[in-house]
């Protein structure tokens, strides 16, 4: 049973996923406090500690004393440029910050750090089978990249601490809130928009914020975790074209699936500038959770098709 006395920081309570943490953590019998970029609004009962911009020099004194326990979600994820400066505004957030954040954790003698990283730190996907955490990393973008090595930087930290570290990666998140990709797929299916994906026979992972914040309370005490890197997925591939199928289905839309060439997609894209976005519809990005299931004793409590719906209800209520 948690006690109540054992504080978690959480950085990133702000996002969508870090307000179904913050949730589920306080649920779960723990104190919660909210490391803040900005002075905000916190979920009921959750303590706010202003820390500022998240990068190599942050103050985190007053944030952890006191803290039994971080979970590190906050990054950089949408650098809308793609110059030197901007470029380097992931490894300041998601490297530098993370191994700032680290090494004060091990200081002040917090017990365990979790740490929210990317299935992009194995690379862009592969056909013949999911990712495990015993592949090679192979980040394919300064995203990628960045969160490999704020991976890296926490482990640093922790070996000759008492910190000990852990490392989740997860592909597309997706849930009440979700922004990004995954809404503009919602608003596109519920316009009936065309989608020329009937010849893409691809599998992509996914998960949902509440089997990923299952995961993550779940690291916080399970013995089997400290050092590790663990896979998360809802555990049901799907393709491109399914997801948009059942998306409308839930919508009640019509799903406007044609069946396109494969070549021709990619001329296309290509003429348009558009060749990465091609790459990920068509492409398979797969995550093998095996390890994870036999090893956490973790399944995830909610299936896909029931995480899909609640999200759909979430967004209709958005235009009510």
């Amino acid at each position: 049973m948690t006690r109540t006395s054992e504080r978690v920081l959480v950085t990133g309570t702000t996002g969508f996923v870090g307000r179904m943490l913050c949730a589920s953590l306080t649920e779960a019998g723990y104190r919660v406090r909210a490391a803040l970029r900005t002075a905000g609004k916190a979920a009921a009962g959750v303590e706010c500690v202003l820390v500022g911009d998240i990068g190599p020099h942050t103050d985190w004194e007053s944030a952890l004393r006191g803290s039994e326990f971080v979970v590190h979600l906050a990054a950089r994820a949408h650098v809308l440029g793609g110059s030197r400066q901007d470029v380097q505004c992931y490894f300041d957030t998601n490297a530098e910050g993370t191994g700032r954040l680290a090494r004060e954790a091990a200081r002040l003698g917090v017990r365990r750090m979790v740490y929210l990283s990317s299935i992009k730190v194995n690379g862009e996907g592969r056909a013949d089978r999911g990712y495990t955490s015993s592949d090679a990393p192979d980040p394919q973008d300064a995203y990628g990249s960045s969160k490999w090595q704020g991976e890296c930087l926490l482990a640093e930290a922790a070996a000759g601490s008492t910190l000990e570290n852990v490392t989740v990666r997860a592909p597309l998140v997706y849930g009440p809130g979700v922004r990004a990709n995954f809404l503009r797929l919602l608003h596109r299916v519920d316009h009936e928009g065309l989608f020329p994906l009937g010849s893409v026979h691809n599998e992509r992972s996914l998960v949902s914020v509440w089997n990923l914040c299952d995961l993550l309370v779940r690291m916080l005490r399970h013995p089997a975790a400290a050092g590790g890197t663990w896979m998360v997925s809802d555990g049901d591939d799907i393709s491109t074209a399914e997801l948009v199928r059942r998306l409308a289905a839930l919508l009640g839309r019509r799903a406007r699936v044609v069946a396109t060439p494969l070549p021709l997609l990619r001329l296309v894209g290509g003429l348009l500038g558009r060749s990465a976005e091609v790459r990920r519809l068509c492409g398979s990005l797969k995550v093998d959770i095996a390890q994870t299931r036999q090893q956490l004793q973790w399944s995830p409590p909610v299936s896909l098709q029931d995480a899909l719906a609640r999200t759909v209800d979430w967004y209709r209520r958005q235009d009510s």
